[in-house]
């Protein structure tokens, strides 16, 4: 499968699917295939640590000779977003209105949109400063609506802080009007925009690179899913990522025996049929339902193999 080569990608899905499983599974092939690998989960209810049976947490844990992995906690990364956005403001706002400033900033910690702005922030930073240690990084996605509010920040925070800068400009340019001295004034503020905004870019550039980046979705055979997918992906389409590789995961193995497994096949081959024609400009995988949940590495290493060579 052409998207399991790119150096980064990001699965996504709806809830209870087996993102997770996936990711784990791309992630442990790709390691034991000799690639240095890191695998991150941004979903904060975290399950890397349940499939590798042993704990990952915050810090770049080491699963394997060639795996390393991350659980992000957003609470964590909003904490230190913000820490960070006082330390760029505390030389430019007045010592009389630090205070105010501090309790804004900390009321914006719970303002909605405020874990992901911090998530991308970190996500930025492991895709710009980890990408020369590792030859590939997967990321384990938040359910459906959050992945999509994820991916789409690069674009959203990238037109906000442009307008920001012109805005800052302008102000600058007033200034020095004013001060007819003809000297540009110094403005920490616009330095902290613009680089922002060349992070934020070369974040986006490398997002949009299809040779560098691929984006999967995994979905059951089951009618939510599969609709909630396609929003997704046309969703996905207008900010110019495209998802190009589902993988369709929890079939009825083919020796399924008995009335009612025999029934609920038949059922299923109608969500497969629905699959095929709703998703045909997507390459797919097809992975069984096995009989065990996949909960150590014994078991990983059976679930890649079979679905990534199936």
């Amino acid at each position: 499968m052409q998207v399991l080569d790119k150096k980064i990608i990001f699965v996504g899905g709806k809830g209870g699917v087996g993102k997770s499983t996936s990711a784990a599974a791309i992630a442990w092939k790709a390691a034991n295939a000799g690639s240095n690998t890191l695998l991150i989960s941004t979903d904060p209810a975290h399950n890397l640590a349940d499939i590798f049976g042993e704990p990952i947490g915050g810090r770049i844990t080491t699963i394997s000779k060639k795996l390393d992995a991350l659980e992000i906690d957003p609470a964590v990364e909003t904490e230190e977003y913000i820490k960070g956005v006082k330390d760029n403001i505390k030389n430019v706002v007045h010592s009389s209105r630090m205070e105010e400033v501090h309790r804004q900033l900390d009321t914006a910690k719970a303002s909605p949109g405020a874990d992901e702005a911090a998530l991308f922030d970190k996500l930025i930073s492991i895709i710009l400063e980890e990408s020369n240690r590792y030859d590939k990084i997967i990321f384990d996605t938040a359910p459906t609506g959050h992945t999509i509010r994820l991916l789409s920040l690069p674009e959203l925070m990238g037109v906000w802080i442009e307008g920001m800068l012109k805005k800052r400009q302008t102000t600058n340019e007033n200034y020095t009007q004013l001060l007819n001295d003809g000297d540009p004034i110094d403005d920490p503020i616009y330095d902290v925009l613009k680089t922002r905004k060349e992070r934020f870019s070369k974040a986006r550039e490398i997002m949009l690179d299809g040779q560098v980046t691929g984006f999967v979705f995994v979905i059951n055979p089951e009618r939510l899913p599969i609709v909630e997918t396609e929003k997704a992906i046309k969703l996905l389409d207008q900010y110019h990522l495209h998802v190009k590789t589902l993988i369709v995961n929890k079939l009825l193995p083919e020796d399924a025996e008995g009335e009612f497994l025999l029934k609920r096949k038949d059922h299923e081959q109608q969500y497969l049929d629905m699959i095929k024609e709703t998703f045909a400009n997507q390459e797919k995988i097809y992975v069984p339902l096995f009989p065990h949940d996949i909960t150590d590495k014994e078991h990983l290493e059976a679930f890649s193999k079979y679905y990534l060579e199936g």
